[in-house]
């Protein structure tokens, strides 16, 4: 039950969703849980939930530009842009507040599927096995 909490905490917490997976995270390294288990899971969750985020960004498309949010010259732009940039940005998807619009916006703009799933679970599985050293060090 602990690993499907912490999957569905981190899964959510990936999400435009605002709950943080951290606390929890740290929560069960101090019950002693399985360590290498708890960064699979959270790892895996958390990407899958960006993974959501990517889709809902790829079906918004139209939406958005329906309603005048988008237009195609700010479309063409900002692809211009992310192809540039968008790889090196999704780096930054474990950042709170600013990493799961970015994984929104790859959605929109169509960014490759395949080097956006590596990209976001190196960024992902980086941040909770720091999390999961410093907690160690820190004897959490």
């Amino acid at each position: 039950m602990v690993y499907l909490t912490l999957f569905t905490v981190a899964f959510l917490s990936a999400t435009l969703l605002p709950l943080g997976s951290e606390a929890l995270l740290l929560y069960d390294i101090s019950q002693e849980q399985t360590v290498l288990l708890l960064w699979i899971v959270a790892t895996i969750g958390n990407t899958l939930g960006a993974m959501l985020n990517y889709w809902l960004g790829l079906k918004g498309e139209v939406y958005l530009e329906r309603k005048g949010y988008l237009s195609v010259e700010k479309m063409e732009r900002a692809r211009g842009t992310f192809a540039k940039y968008g790889g090196w940005t999704l780096l930054l998807s474990w950042v709170p507040v600013i990493g799961d619009p970015l994984t929104f916006i790859a959605g929109v703009l169509r960014y490759d599927f395949k080097m956006f799933g590596i990209i976001v679970f190196f960024a992902k599985g980086l941040r909770y096995a720091v999390i999961i050293f410093l907690a160690n060090s820190l004897s959490v």
